[in-house]
């Protein structure tokens, strides 16, 4: 019977038992038993050993590594954002309404930080290269199914389910990153994902109105499909396997508990101001939230393999930079929100194309800081690094409530002030997250990070746009606005107290050793 379309026939001389191309961890079982053996090899197998042990022979593997995840990381989030700014047309040609399409927008938000545990579990148990592949090819067909949407219950279904492999995406690519980089050098790896993670949405909004004016919002979608499947296919040549954790089995109560725990939270914040916060429905939902919590913690007491070790929240350095983390995301993403509408009321009075070239200086700053305040923080360390961020946010909050009519120079200046801010602070309490877990717990932290950091950016939203709508007819336009943003400056004042209890990560050693021996596949230091 003839061989299958996908092998390649080559003669081998001699005896070969076993063939072990270079550089990769699997070996090829050949069966040679006779001379001149005729051996059947998958040629995507074949290719993949030559590629990656070409790469491998480099000493800049790891940066190879990184490259390969931020380019699928961008594939996936450069279209969160591109298109918010056309919600009213897809609303228009759908049939329905500007507010139930914003859910195309805020639904996506929820489901990542909902599935966020459960994905960054799922990696560290199966493996984060085959988690960040299969968040690729699950974001490739869901951004089919928008394309062909038909109606806006399948588009939003479609970009929540899109948003969910896009974020088991998100947390294997940093789990591999860390798993990539020693402690020591992490921090700058995260400079590069800050860079991505900010940069891409940036690109989204810059492009998203044109785009969708020139050719449709469907083509959005349609271009996206090919642009994800080239980052997979990259990865899948690039990318070693991380470590495993030792037990097996997934801890399902757990993961039920803390969904449920979020699920209600996120609710709550979500629908407050639409419902009111004293609607039963939100109450409810608040009161589920912490004891959903507290019956997590008990589970994960007595199970063998909890999806949270609980130990990690006794160690400083994971429960203070996720706590910064989410008080810096609160004023960060309240302000950003709040920005526009400041902008288009009327002390400015401004339209949509100069608002969008306006708040485009927030992200763009945070984007082109993170890099550089990565390496920064190899020199200072991590604890400097993100204290002067948070401090930096919190003075960019009491900016924005000063500011008075006519005084843009001002708004676009909070705006930098606030971008570089979380592009100093993010790379280094990413970091500090993951130099304090096991290698095989590296998926859970990132989850960790992530869900505790959509937490902080719907309660930004929400909370300090009610605060404004709530002060505006008591004490006028500019102070509902002020006092918004003191709202947001005590947010960021928490992330300066958290961020000032972390501890930097020990460089005592020679810095010479970031580039010297690594175990890229466990993502520890070898000795000898």
């Amino acid at each position: 019977m003839p061989p299958p379309p996908w092998t390649l026939l080559f003669r081998v001389p001699g005896r070969y038992d076993e063939v072990t191309p270079k550089g990769d961890d699997e070996a090829l079982t050949v069966g040679a038993t006779g001379d001149d053996e005729v051996v059947v090899v998958p040629w995507p197998l074949l290719l993949r050993h030559r590629v990656v042990g070409r790469i491998q022979e480099g000493a800049r593997y790891r940066w190879w590594i990184l490259w390969s995840v931020l380019g699928g990381l961008f594939s996936v989030y450069a279209v969160f954002t591109l298109i918010a700014v056309s919600l009213p047309r897809i609303a228009a040609e759908l049939g329905t309404s500007t507010s139930t399409m914003t859910w195309v927008i805020t639904g996506p938000l929820l489901a990542i930080g909902v599935t966020a545990p459960v994905s960054g579990k799922l990696g560290d148990v199966y493996g984060h290269r085959r988690m960040f592949l299969a968040g690729l090819g699950g974001s490739c067909l869901f951004a089919v199914v928008s394309a062909l949407a038909p109606t806006a219950g399948t588009l939003i279904a479609a970009r929540m389910l899109a948003a969910v492999m896009g974020g088991a995406a998100g947390s294997a690519c940093m789990a591999i990153i860390f798993a990539s980089f020693p402690p020591h050098d992490r921090v700058k790896a995260m400079g590069f994902w800050s860079l991505v993670g900010a940069g891409a949405p940036v690109i989204g909004a810059a492009v998203g109105g044109p785009v969708v004016e020139a050719v449709g919002w469907r083509w959005v979608f349609a271009a996206q499909a090919p642009l994800v499947a080239v980052a997979a296919v990259v990865a899948a040549m690039v990318l070693p396997e991380t470590a495993r954790a030792a037990a097996r089995r997934i801890d399902w109560p757990g993961i039920a508990l803390v969904t449920v725990a979020a699920v209600s939270l996120l609710f709550a914040l979500n629908r407050g101001p639409v419902f009111g916060w004293g609607h039963p429905v939100v109450v409810a939902a608040f009161v589920v939230a912490p004891v959903a919590a507290a019956a997590f913690a008990a589970v994960e007491r007595r199970t063998d393999a909890p999806l949270i070790p609980l130990e990690y929240l006794r160690r400083r350095n994971f429960v203070f930079p996720v706590g910064a983390t989410a008080f810096a995301q609160f004023a960060y993403m309240g302000g950003f929100i709040l920005s526009p509408l400041l902008l288009a009321g009327p002390m400015f009075d401004y339209g949509e194309a100069r608002i969008g070239f306006v708040v485009l200086s927030r992200p763009l700053a945070f984007s082109l800081t993170a890099p550089v305040a990565g390496y920064v923080a190899v020199r200072l360390g991590e604890r400097s690094a993100a204290v002067t961020g948070a401090l930096a946010l919190m003075a960019s909050m009491v900016l924005f409530s000063t500011v008075d009519s006519g005084e843009v120079r001002t708004v676009v200046f909070a705006l930098v002030l606030s971008g570089m801010a979380l592009g100093i602070a993010s790379p280094s309490l990413a970091s500090s997250v993951a130099n304090t877990v096991a290698d095989e717990d590296l998926g859970i932290a990132g989850a960790a990070q992530q869900l505790l950091t959509q937490v902080g950016v719907v309660a930004g939203i929400q909370l300090m746009q009610s605060v404004q709508a709530a002060r505006l007819d008591a004490v006028g336009l500019e102070d509902s606005y002020a006092d918004a943003f003191l709202v947001g400056t005590a947010a960021a004042a928490v992330a300066v107290v958290c961020a000032a209890f972390v501890r930097s990560a020990d460089r005592g050693r020679d810095e010479g050793a970031a580039d010297g021996a690594f175990d890229r596949v466990s993502g520890s230091e070898v000795v000898g």
